[in-house]
């Protein structure tokens, strides 16, 4: 009996750890399978078309250096078309940029028809002011807002203007009245003006006489330059030129700065340093109102330059930056409306709500008399920025901003 005792305990010890054992098992067999979670619906994204318009052609001009870059104004839509798209992937928003490229002076017509047709409700545009009116009216029929990134023809915004364009491109007046605000500030109120012999010479000539007017300066003497199509950077073009130049100045009366109106490229960058009297040069040479400068790093300047060289590997020019700010435009209209609906986008745009940052002190707005955006006007040479208008005691009722180009009471626009 008493060898029993054992036998008997080991064989409950043994029975008593085999349930234990057991009771996860079977409790793991009985409880039912997880489900499987659902997947996530996938976010719904929409694409939002910009078509951006371009009249290029390479071109010449009087210094390697002044070459337009191949990618002039395209880049600086690229480049907010990356800010846009960092803010809009969060909103299901997602930007394209859709390029297309013509002859300067070409029939923009057909092609413009085809960007319509392929959902570019959108158009940067970067053509003359008699391509852009060519198909204003078509835009306006379509829906299609249009933002003039590249001319500056004070026309397009008086008696041409349109209710579906908008520009983020400069005025030759407000370059000009830019440059006058700071030759007045600096006490250099007598000016003599050289134009050349191109249209948009004289526009820009016209354009130095009304800020003349305007803000007190005295333009004492005017000659035309004639384009007789020298060949002006082979070596004898340069050697002529030198000797040129100071006879054709030699003539003039005595001023304090000379004015350059030469948009075309055929003389302006000559004048400096090669007059007959020393004097300051300022216009389209020399001293250069633009609406940015690639040197510019202040009020966080320094940032777009960085992430446009990072895109580009260039600093970032005038054209840059009115194709940037046109195309920030429509990202910002398109998050502050939290979406891609063409009549609540062009809505704000239109509203007193609107204002756009693009590193220039102040936000920026739109005239809503001819839909011009206010902007400060940078005045450098080739490596700085010497400073930028309104000049400190240029007053206005409204806006700093509208001592620059033609102001309310002047305007003769009339939308179409």
């Amino acid at each position: 009996m008493k060898s029993m005792v054992p036998n008997t305990l080991a064989v409950f010890i043994a029975l008593f750890l085999a349930s234990v054992n057991a009771g996860p098992a079977a409790s793991q067999e009985a409880a039912p399978a997880p489900k499987a979670q659902a997947a996530k619906p996938e976010k719904q994204v929409t694409e939002i078309k910009i078509g951006y318009l371009r009249a290029y052609e390479p071109q010449l001009a009087l210094s390697v250096l002044d070459i337009a870059p191949r990618d002039e104004g395209v880049a600086g839509a690229n480049v907010a078309l990356n800010d846009n798209n960092t803010t809009g992937s969060f909103l299901g928003q997602k930007f394209v940029l859709d390029v297309t490229e013509v002859k300067p002076g070409a029939d923009v017509v057909a092609v413009f028809n085809e960007m319509v047709a392929k959902g570019d409700r959108y158009l940067l545009a970067d053509i003359s002011a008699q391509q852009l009116l060519s198909i204003a009216d078509i835009a306006r029929d379509h829906g299609v807002l249009i933002f003039n990134v590249g001319a500056t023809d004070d026309v397009l915004r008086e008696e041409e203007c349109r209710v579906n364009v908008f520009h983020t491109a400069p005025t030759r007046t407000m370059l000009a009245d830019g440059l006058a605000q700071y030759l007045i500030w600096k006490q250099w109120p007598k000016w003599a003006l050289i134009y050349g012999s191109h249209e948009k010479d004289k526009l820009f000539a016209e354009a130095l006489r009304r800020a003349a007017t305007r803000f007190g300066g005295q333009i004492v003497a005017e000659k035309e330059f004639k384009d007789t199509g020298t060949a002006r950077r082979t070596d004898s073009g340069v050697v002529q030129i030198q000797r040129q130049m100071p006879v054709f100045t030699q003539d003039l009366p005595d001023h304090d700065v000379l004015l350059v109106a030469d948009e075309s490229e055929v003389f302006g960058s000559y004048v400096p340093f090669r007059t007959w009297i020393p004097r300051p040069v300022a216009g389209t040479a020399g001293l250069i109102p633009s609406g940015w400068h690639p040197a510019s790093e202040q009020w966080g300047g320094s940032q777009i330059q960085n992430r446009f060289a990072k895109y580009a590997g260039r600093r970032m020019l005038s054209k840059d930056m009115a194709a940037w700010t046109a195309a920030r435009i429509l990202g910002d209209a398109a998050t502050r409306t939290q979406g891609a609906d063409p009549a609540k986008i062009e809505a704000f745009i239109r509203s007193d709500d609107f204002s756009i940052a693009a590193f220039k002190g102040q936000k920026l707005t739109f005239r809503k008399w001819n839909w011009q955006l206010r902007q400060p006007i940078f005045l450098g040479d080739a490596k700085s920025v010497v400073t930028t208008s309104p000049q400190e005691g240029f007053l206005h009722q409204v806006s700093e901003l509208d001592t620059l180009g033609v102001d309310q009471p002047e305007t003769k626009c009339h939308f179409r």
